[in-house]
């Protein structure tokens, strides 16, 4: 259910900002109807429950789009300009990945209060079955990301990336082909860090909603949702930077390796996400 939760925060600034997808505008006006159908995989919500969450998640859509949506063009025209003057460098994606996390802080912080009541009025039988979905999913990942040998698992990173690029710049040439499987490799035992780390999360969540009563519960997920960063473990801390560090400088070499049609079909796809957002009624009625 949390993964959900942290859906509403996720969808609603990078996934949409930077998802590969034309019909954001779409998928934006659809959420309401989205995030209560996939909850159910975590959390079975009384009709109370549902009609609660459907009426926050309303309020937070329309402050998202009148407060937050307006700062995301400016965002995308950033972007847009990077690739039209030639200038992606390791300085400019970081500057573009700060401002990024900081409107993913927003939402978090806007959405923590909701996500605080409804956790808190969350029954025992409720709070026993979402463990259990979260622990599923967990194994689930462990055996789609850790279970095969390492060499499997570099091919599947470099084929997810591969997939995901050439959404934005088309097929991609033999040369950056092979520094996207360079990528891969350089990451190595990537996902055991990742996917430790996401156990570590998972079970300071569990513990925390099993302490719901307590005066200290909404400090605690406070922290678990918006300060998620203080609660990595040691051995992720020491490779976020580097994985990040290792995704720029992929960026920044593809893009040096990129033909015209790439570059227009990248800006053409920021265009398309710029034209979504700008076509959302509650965005003209915030501008107006």
């Amino acid at each position: 259910m949390l993964r959900r939760l942290k859906l509403l925060v996720v969808l609603l600034t990078l996934s949409i900002a930077l998802a590969g997808c034309n019909r954001v505008g779409l998928a934006y006006r659809n959420l309401d109807v989205i995030i209560p159908w996939s909850l159910d995989d975590y959390l079975d919500m009384n009709a109370g429950q549902k009609s609660w969450f459907n009426d926050r998640l309303k309020n937070h859509l329309a402050w998202h789009c009148t407060t937050q949506l307006p700062s995301y063009l400016g965002w995308l025209d950033r972007l847009q300009l990077m690739v039209t003057t030639n200038q992606v460098t390791d300085a400019a994606l970081q500057s573009r990945a700060t401002e990024a996390k900081q409107a993913v802080a927003e939402v978090a912080r806007e959405v923590t209060p909701s996500a605080i009541e409804l956790l808190r009025g969350l029954d025992d039988q409720q709070v026993q079955e979402m463990s259990e979905a979260l622990a599923k999913d967990l194994r689930k990942r462990q055996d789609e990301y850790l279970a095969p040998p390492l060499e499997q698992q570099i091919k599947k990173r470099a084929e997810r990336m591969t997939k995901r690029l050439q959404a934005w710049l088309g097929p991609l040439s033999p040369s950056q082909q092979s520094r996207v499987t360079a990528w891969s490799r350089v990451l190595g035992p990537q996902n055991h860090q990742w996917i430790g780390n996401r156990a570590h999360w998972q079970s300071q969540f569990i513990y925390a909603v099993e302490q719901r009563s307590s005066g200290d519960f909404p400090q605690r997920i406070e922290q678990l949702l918006v300060e998620r960063e203080s609660l990595w473990t040691a051995d992720y801390r020491n490779a976020y930077a580097h994985t990040e560090a290792a995704a720029r400088s992929l960026i920044v070499d593809l893009m040096k390796e990129s033909t015209p049609q790439q570059r227009l079909m990248l800006t053409q796809k920021i265009e398309s996400v710029r034209n979504d957002f700008k076509a959302l009624k509650c965005l003209k009625a915030a501008q107006q």
